[in-house]
């Protein structure tokens, strides 16, 4: 349903939600080699989510990235209109360019209210909320 880009990017938002702090920020390198996705590509994932304000960053010996307050009061669904836009959701699951209410495909009313509620948790659900249950249940952001 999402891209790589995308999954790599939630992955690293809902790690930086649970381990990073204001003091404490995490860096590329680390980031990388703690969720496993390669170095280059998760630093134009960051600079893309920080330039968006979905992500906090600082320069210098002691910096990285973290999450602000605000940064974790975000609803999940910016992460993914800031990198895959919102036709992911909304795409036909056959790859039909003209698949809706009026010209639907076989599985389209199957699908609709899946869609509905994800988006739906999507867009109430914020960073923090998610990362918490994320703590709480010790789930491996690795594998994910």
């Amino acid at each position: 349903m999402f891209s790589t880009t995308c999954k790599y990017g939630i992955r690293a938002v809902l790690y930086l939600a649970i381990k990073s702090t204001n003091d404490s920020k995490i860096g590329v390198d680390e980031l990388a080699d703690t969720l496993c996705i390669p170095k280059h590509f998760l630093a134009k994932i960051l600079q893309v989510l920080t330039k968006n304000k979905v992500v906090s960053s600082s320069k210098g010996r002691h910096g990285g990235f973290y999450l602000k307050k605000r940064n974790k009061q975000i609803n999940l669904m910016k992460i993914i209109e800031v990198l895959d836009g919102t036709n992911r959701l909304t795409c036909c699951i056959l790859g039909l360019e003209t698949c809706d209410s009026t010209h639907a495909c076989p599985y389209h009313n199957i699908v609709q209210q899946f869609r509905n509620d994800f988006y739906q948790k999507l867009e109430n659900e914020t960073i923090g909320e998610a990362a918490q249950r994320i703590d709480e249940h010790d789930f491996n952001l690795k594998n994910l």
